[in-house]
């Protein structure tokens, strides 16, 4: 139970849900937006989150949107992972989230929860880093397209009151040979020690991975696609690059973690080389 009252807004328009959080702001009022609720409701059960009304994004169809559509594959921010996962037009993305959190929980999580949220992790990034993706952003100026990355630098960045609308990925990068892994310390339903996706256009691969740092990252793609060197040498000078970047934490030490990588890239590149 949350232990305090709230105002609820259901708006169904994006410039509706733009209005509503800045006369909340005006009125001196904390508003969020809310699409799952799943990371708002537990930090507000123990008061790790105090607000004043919550902007339910729900009802806006174009955050809702899960279709094929123009030659792109164009997904609301307010879709769950679950949907997202059956819908399976993007294999490597429908992977990728099948593995984040337990079944039930999926079903409440959004795409745009996952991203926006404050659990560093962000797995459903992954596959989004490393294709042609776009995102419409709510902004003060309207509706704005923009690549991803332009956007995403390890969580969203979004100045005050903007909110992700969709997300719209080119249909040439929904079936390219893929792969996907998730290390755990213990459970196979856990935070990742490194979750790792990975996709092969043509000759060259591009990578991110999360649980590595306290950020999703992009593998260096000079590295993993660096011709004249062995896949082994390939892989000791990614390690050697990405050090600075690997944390220790409770899932693992950055020793540990540094290993575990080493054989997670082994195995892609074997897997690469023998689907070519």
């Amino acid at each position: 139970m949350i232990p305090f009252d709230f105002a609820y807004y259901r708006p169904e328009t994006v410039d509706e849900a733009w209005g509503c959080y800045f006369n909340l702001v005006s009125a001196n009022k904390k508003p969020l937006y809310y699409a799952g609720g799943t990371e708002i409701i537990s930090m507000a059960r123990v008061n790790s989150s105090v607000f004043d009304a919550v902007i339910d994004l729900k009802g806006i169809p174009a955050c809702h949107q899960l279709t094929l559509q123009d030659g792109a594959f164009i997904i609301g921010s307010g879709q769950t992972l679950t949907r997202i996962a059956e819908f399976g037009a993007y294999p490597l993305l429908s992977q990728t989230v099948k593995r984040i959190a337990d079944h039930t929980i999926q079903g409440q999580i959004t795409i745009g929860g996952n991203l926006a949220g404050t659990v560093k992790y962000r797995e459903a990034a992954l596959p989004l880093m490393i294709s042609n993706c776009r995102v419409k952003i709510m902004t003060r100026d309207g509706l704005l397209e923009m690549p991803f990355l332009q956007i995403f630098d390890g969580r969203l960045r979004l100045k005050e009151g903007e909110f992700l609308v969709s997300l719209t990925i080119d249909e040439n990068d929904l079936q390219l040979p893929y792969n996907h892994v998730k290390k755990t310390k213990m459970a196979k339903i856990d935070y990742p020690l490194i979750t790792l996706a990975a996709m092969k256009k043509g000759p060259e691969i591009k990578a991110a991975m999360t649980g590595y740092g306290d950020k999703p990252l992009l593998l260096p793609a000079d590295m993993l696609n660096n011709d004249s060197l062995p896949p082994a040498e390939r892989i000791t000078n990614m390690i050697k690059l990405l050090r600075d970047d690997c944390k220790s934490d409770l899932s693992g030490s950055k020793e540990y973690k540094e290993f575990v990588l080493q054989g997670i890239l082994e195995q892609l590149f074997k897997n690469f080389a023998e689907g070519s």
